[in-house]
């Protein structure tokens, strides 16, 4: 079982707050809006502090490697959803980064099967922090400002890319443990 610390608290609350997110942005409440982008803040905000606990109290689990990654798909792709939906965001731009993120995620679970861990790299979490600014946008600003519209564009852009650097970085890893093995065996 998985040891329950801080940071996995954390990942756990950010999967809980993902339908609370949905049912704000879809409830159609007058301050809905608002309150949508308070808890999608605050989702977003614990993914940032539950990696900061992780790296300084050396509490760093394979739980917390493997849960906290799929806690921000899941919070990103429930956002991204609600947001096609209401028609603030278009549907293809929530595709790319869908795509993206499922085909991570089971690129993710093959290479544990392979006995290869993936945490987020530098250019995924600077991925995360574009899309979550770029969501947090779109659900507080109504209209598509010029500024709104770039953001949106740039967390495409950023999605593509570190999803093609985690595939070969993935990749690299993989031939590595493979040559390890080879070494071991030998």
């Amino acid at each position: 079982m998985a040891s329950l610390n801080w940071p996995n608290l954390l990942t756990v609350v950010r999967i809980l707050l993902v339908p609370v997110l949905v049912v704000a942005l879809l409830g159609g409440t007058s301050d809905g809006d608002i309150f949508a982008a308070g808890v999608f803040a605050a989702a977003s905000l614990t993914d940032f502090v539950d990696g900061y606990l992780a790296r300084t109290r050396d509490s760093v689990t394979t739980f917390g490697k493997l849960m906290d990654p799929l806690a921000d798909k899941l919070l990103v792709v429930a956002a991204l959803i609600s947001l096609v939906s209401l028609h603030r965001l278009a549907a293809w731009v929530a595709m790319v980064i869908i795509a993206r993120e499922l085909a991570v995620t089971v690129l993710r679970l093959g290479a544990t099967q392979a006995g290869v861990i993936m945490p987020a790299s530098n250019f995924g979490k600077l991925k995360t922090c574009v899309q979550i600014a770029a969501i947090l946008g779109v659900i507080a600003v109504h209209g598509h400002p010029a500024w709104l519209d770039a953001l949106v564009y740039a967390a495409v852009v950023i999605t593509v890319a570190s999803g093609l650097d985690y595939f070969f970085g993935l990749r690299r890893r993989i031939e590595q443990a493979r040559r390890a093995d080879a070494v071991q065996a030998g």
